[in-house]
C-alpha cells in the first residue's frame, strides 16, 4: 500500500497591535476592509472578493495572477465557511485554495484577539492539508506573514 503524497502542517503566528480588539475585528470582519489588506495586495488581479461574515457564513476570492509572477496570467481560488465567531475574541474559518483549477489544499485558520489595553494581541493558528502540487507549509506561513503585515499598515491608515 502506498501513501499518498499528503503534507499535514500546523504553524502560529503571534502578532501584537496598537489597536483595539473591536478595531481589529472590523478589519476581519467587514469585507471592504478585510479586501483591503487581503486581497488587494500583490502582484494580481482580483476577480472576485465575497464575504457573508456570519457563521455558516462563506467567504471567496478569485485572483489572476500577475506578470512578474511564476505563473502570470494563472487563477488562485480560495473558498471559505465561517465555523465559528465570537466578536472581538475569535474568528474560525475552514478554507480550500485552488490553483489553477486543482484543489491544492485544505486548511482550518483560527484567529484569536486577546486585548491588551491599547493592543491586541492576534495569534493566528493554521492547520492544513497540503495536497500534490501545493505550494507547502513554508511558502503558506510566509504569504500569512505578508498578510499580517498588511494588515497592520491597513489598520495604521
Amino acid at each position: 500500500m502506498t501513501r499518498s503524497p499528503v503534507v499535514h502542517d500546523t504553524f502560529i503566528i503571534d502578532r501584537t497591535y496598537p489597536a483595539s480588539a473591536e478595531r481589529v475585528f472590523g478589519y476581519l470582519s467587514d469585507p471592504a476592509k478585510k479586501r483591503r489588506w487581503y486581497a488587494d495586495v500583490g502582484d494580481h488581479q482580483v476577480d472576485v472578493f465575497e464575504q457573508d461574515f456570519r457563521e455558516g457564513g462563506a467567504e471567496r476570492s478569485s485572483y489572476r495572477l500577475g506578470d512578474k509572477t511564476p505563473f502570470p496570467g494563472l487563477v488562485m481560488a480560495n473558498e471559505g465557511r465561517f465555523e465559528d465567531i465570537v466578536p472581538n475574541i475569535r474568528i474560525v474559518i475552514s478554507t480550500s485554495m485552488m490553483f489553477g483549477g486543482r484543489r491544492i489544499s485544505t486548511s482550518l485558520i483560527t484567529f484569536e484577539l486577546i486585548s491588551q489595553g491599547a493592543e491586541t494581541q492576534v495569534v493566528l493558528t493554521h492547520q492544513a492539508c497540503f495536497y500534490e502540487g501545493a505550494d507547502g507549509p513554508e511558502m503558506r506561513k510566509g504569504g500569512w506573514v505578508a498578510l499580517l503585515d498588511s494588515l497592520g499598515r491597513a489598520m495604521a491608515d
